[in-house]
């Protein structure tokens, strides 16, 4: 928000008005230009402007009626109204701020207005620019601040709900994937046994009957449970299934090698990467597996994308006492320290798919560059 709008912050209500109401105080004491200082009667509408401004700083429709109502009384009774005309105007900025409704401060303008045409403005002399200009000070100028204001505080309000649903979407996205994947896993390996099952069944010379009811029912539990996992992906398989989210599972064993080919794609967009992978990533769990893959695919993308072509970019993956240390770090490129990722969810999408395997993601500057870093636990006791 601008400097306006934190200006008119509601926590700051009570020491604004407070400085405000200092700021007259030293008008009357100061009264410039003027031989005799300011009246009695003024001295009271003025501290009773103040304090009112006060007391009723939370409530800005009575806050204004007040300060309305002592200029009124000022115009009847004294010459210089210039404390109970800015106190007005300012109530009046205030209540278009805080206003729950445009119909309020449309209506409170509008008593503004007659307040002074009725006491202030000069009669109708064929002048019309002159009498409108009279108003503009004392009404448009807090009305008009008020707008910007009000205005500025609802767009920010906006921003921060689209980002917001934006960034639910996102983590229900990378869940979604993450789902997919993790049929891909499961469903490769139930097939397997299924296989290997039937293998055994036949294979096995003079097999008791016993043992092959056995293995006929292993055989058709896991057809039912490769059944009910397809039927269940069904539906997980909506219009991004085709994203790059959605590969095929691998096995682990193949790891190492799809880790270099992802580094291989980042070296053809122009990156300078240095691979430093642990070939014990072979040995790990398929799940933790596909994570490290995504994470590297994703880590690389947004070197190119946010340092370009022409930066470098080391990754390291090792295993330590079961758990899978991860990093990807770069240079920054030719140009200055960049900002934070904001124009995507590539973060939110990194960070939802390690902390559902137990881990957390860090992410932020290092020197010129930028580093996101992990440590995927051998056993998470995270769910998804």
């Amino acid at each position: 928000m601008s400097w306006l709008g934190r200006l008119f912050d509601r926590r700051d209500t009570w020491a604004r008005l407070l400085l405000l109401d200092l700021s007259g105080l030293s008008y009357l004491v100061f009264y410039g230009g003027v031989d005799r200082g300011p009246t009695a009667t003024q001295w009271v509408l003025a501290i009773a402007a103040f304090v009112l401004m006060l007391a009723l700083s939370r409530l800005p429709v009575a806050g204004f009626l007040t300060q309305t109502a002592l200029l009124v009384v000022a115009f009847v009774l004294i010459d210089d109204t210039t404390i109970n005309q800015v106190g007005s105007s300012w109530a009046l900025g205030e209540l278009v701020v805080w206003a729950s409704r445009p119909r309020v401060f449309v209506l409170a303008a509008a008593l503004l207005v007659a307040v002074h045409a009725g006491f202030d403005v000069p009669p109708f002399e064929g002048r019309i620019v002159r009498e409108i200009f009279g108003l503009v000070v004392p009404v448009g100028l807090p009305l008009l601040l008020g707008l910007v204001v009000r205005t500025s505080r609802e767009l920010s309000r906006q921003a921060e709900q689209r980002a917001a649903s934006e960034s639910r979407a996102a983590r229900a996205d990378e869940r979604s994937a993450i789902a997919r994947e993790l049929h891909d896993v499961v469903a490769h390996h139930v097939a397997s046994m299924v296989l290997r099952v039937g293998v055994a069944r036949h294979v096995l010379p003079g097999l008791d009957p016993r043992a092959g009811e056995v293995l006929d029912d292993v055989h058709r539990t896991g057809t039912a449970a490769l059944a009910d996992l397809r039927r269940l992906v069904a539906v997980l398989r909506d219009a991004s299934a085709g994203s790059a989210a959605a590969l095929t599972a691998i096995e682990p064993g193949a790891l190492p090698d799809a880790l270099g080919a992802a580094v291989d794609t980042a070296r053809r967009a122009g990156l300078g990467v240095e691979a430093d992978i642990d070939e014990a990533v072979g040995a790990i769990d398929a799940v933790r597996g596909l994570a490290v893959l995504r994470l590297t695919q994703e880590a690389l993308t947004n070197v190119a994308k946010h340092a370009g072509a022409g930066a470098r970019a080391r990754l390291r993956v090792a295993v330590e006492d079961g758990d899978v240390a991860w990093e990807v770090s770069d240079d920054g490129g030719a140009g200055p320290v960049r900002p934070a990722p904001g124009g995507g969810h590539g973060l939110t999408g990194m960070r939802e798919r390690v902390e559902v395997l137990g881990g957390t993601l860090a992410a932020g500057p290092e020197g010129a560059g930028w580093r996101v870093a992990t440590v995927l636990p051998a056993h998470s006791g995270a769910t998804a």
